[in-house]
């Protein structure tokens, strides 16, 4: 079974590590070959590079070019797979017509976000014109699905899986912390794009509440665009010793580990990366309550789930979880056991595997 997998960039975010976990756990069936299309020459995961991966580029000339749907039939019609699995909105656009022209198998893998206002939202109607000629739509978290309202028929839910080897071979505690000039006793950190999804502002103002009243817990904000002018401007006025930005880096996983507590605000959400890998650190976790984020955390047992926007509760649970190392214990402990349990790579990859044998011999 060959399986064709479309994407529109390789960067440093949550679906793109997704996918290059699953490529890499699929390298090694013996039953399926696997091919990947990237529309940009953007590609953050260097592990990629070095697998035995065929890799079509297929760049745009101008941001809505016509010709990338004859390119993508021409690629999909000279490669001939059995499925076609797009992993954004806009490869689905442009995967679409073809797989319907070509009756090749489709996969669409956009649904990873859970939007809330959807009438101005790009994907929301890119799922419209897409859903129908989907033969199964896949989201990672039951919120997208039913925010997207895809077709009970055509619905698949597949967590993300965490790879507990990224856990191993990273910078030790102690080197990382001196590198990065901290010397507070704790740390608390928010891994995650600076963007218009992400509540980046609710975090700083509660990091702010955090720090009138101790000064020994440093704040880390660490993503791509977390540097840029718009997010400097709403810490421009605070300590940079204990508010640390770090825009985007290669060492998420060694960062992680110096933690002490994991935070996500956000606006709308799937099932979040940075959440399970908080989580599979053994990391308490604070984050927003919406989307997809209620399908990983148990409120009160693998960290706090609250309303958005909040940022005097939040502030107030991270105290609560620095002021009570116990919690912080048992809360990071039931957290990797939940990761474990429900969100591992090898469940991920077999429910792929599982969907792909379905399509290419349904009976």
């Amino acid at each position: 079974m060959k399986v064709l997998f479309a994407i529109d960039t390789l960067g440093s975010g949550g679906k793109e590590r997704r996918l290059t976990e699953l490529i890499k756990a699929l390298q090694g069936n013996k039953y399926l070959t696997v091919e990947l299309v990237v529309m940009s020459n953007v590609i953050h995961y260097d592990e990629i590079i070095k697998l035995d991966l065929r890799i079509h580029k297929l760049i745009r000339r101008t941001k809505k070019d016509p010709c990338v749907f004859f390119r993508f039939y021409n690629i999909i019609k000279s490669i001939g797979p059995d499925i076609v699995h797009c992993w954004d909105s806009m490869t689905a656009i442009y995967v679409a017509p073809a797989c319907y022209l070509l009756k090749c198998k489709f996969v669409n893998g956009m649904v990873i976000d859970s939007p809330v206002k959807k009438i101005f939202n790009k994907h929301w109607w890119r799922g419209r014109l897409t859903f129908p000629l989907s033969d199964v739509v896949v989201g990672n978290s039951e919120a997208g699905l039913s925010a997207y309202r895809v077709p009970v028929r055509k619905r698949a839910l597949i967590y993300n899986g965490f790879n507990f080897n990224r856990t191993l071979n990273i910078t030790n505690k102690i080197e990382l912390r001196k590198s990065l000039n901290i010397e507070t006793d704790y740390v608390v950190g928010m891994v995650a794009r600076f963007s218009s999804m992400k509540d980046y502002a609710t975090y700083f103002h509660a990091a702010c509440l955090v720090l009138e009243k101790r000064k020994d817990v440093t704040f880390l904000a660490i993503g791509a665009e977390t540097d840029s002018d718009a997010a400097l401007s709403l810490v421009a006025n605070t300590n940079p010793l204990l508010i640390k930005i770090l825009g985007e880096r290669l060492d998420v996983e060694a960062l992680i580990n110096i933690l002490d507590i994991g935070i996500l605000a956000t606006f709308t959400e799937g099932i979040s990366n940075s959440i399970l890998e908080y989580m599979a650190f053994g990391k308490p976790v604070v984050a927003s309550g919406g989307g997809g984020n209620t399908e990983i955390i148990v409120n009160e047992e693998t960290g706090f789930l609250l309303k958005t926007g909040d940022a005097i509760t939040m502030a107030g649970k991270i105290e609560l979880l620095l002021s009570n190392s116990d919690l912080r214990r048992s809360m990071g402990d039931a957290g990797k056991a939940r990761v474990e349990s429900h969100f591992s790579i090898a469940r991920m990859v077999n429910d792929y595997i599982h969907l792909y044998q379905k399509l290419y011999n349904p009976d």
